[in-house]
């Protein structure tokens, strides 16, 4: 099976609305079946996480705080100011700031690329968790600099849903694109998935379980 962008968008509405599932929830859900995905890859050092200001960043506050409850040594590299973080993304960040994790705030079109490219230099992998699905157009400064630096940092990525840049129905670059060695997609592969194309930005692909009920995962619409 293969889903649309919008099918994606129809799936978590009904999960909250329909079947009383919190967002929080399912984000939790994400966030933990990737890290455990990343987990069973091998982590032989630390971890960046490169999160934006959206769900997808929420699921890497997720991931960064189940690979350090795992001892794993990460690094949440912020690219918005917590205080225009909303929702679940919001809920997600307080978490992680009580527990004391490591987070650097790029905020504003500034961003200090030698001292990033530095630090993901030094990863062991990367985790791509800046933009999702609901990417429709290329991405803006300073993000082109920010997927810059990840290509170019010789280290494994590992991209949240997809890699950040790339169309969710197509499978084509939008712009500049984080090319990952490996993609934690949530619920079904994304219908651009399917296109020859996109196999250069995913890496292998790995299908996460988020707890979606069953009736929507059998028969996703665009209600």
């Amino acid at each position: 099976m293969f889903l649309t962008r919008e099918q994606v968008r129809s799936i978590d509405r009904r999960a909250i609305e329909e079947f009383g599932m919190p967002g929080a929830v399912l984000m939790e859900n994400a966030g933990r079946g990737a890290a455990e995905v990343l987990l069973a890859l091998g982590v032989p050092g630390p971890v960046s996480i490169c999160c934006g200001k959206g769900n997808n960043g929420g699921d890497g506050f997720v991931i960064a705080r189940h690979l350090a409850n795992r001892g794993v040594a990460v690094r949440i590299e912020l690219f918005a100011r917590p205080e225009d973080l909303t929702g679940d993304a919001a809920i997600h960040y307080r978490s992680i700031a009580r527990a004391g994790l490591p987070v650097t705030v790029h905020a504003g079109p500034n961003v200090d690329e030698a001292a990033l490219r530095g630090v993901l230099s030094r990863s062991a992998w990367i985790v791509d968790a800046l933009f999702g699905t609901g990417l429709a157009g290329p991405v803006r400064a300073p993000f082109d600099r920010v997927i810059a630096a990840v290509n170019g940092s010789g280290v494994r990525v590992f991209a949240v849903d997809l890699p950040s840049g790339l169309d969710c129905d197509s499978g084509a670059p939008l712009g500049p694109t984080v090319r990952a060695s490996h993609t934690a997609t949530f619920v079904a592969l994304k219908q651009g998935f399917a296109s020859a194309g996109a196999r250069a930005w995913l890496g292998q692909v790995h299908t996460v379980d988020i707890g979606v009920p069953l009736p929507l995962r059998a028969a996703p619409d665009c209600e």
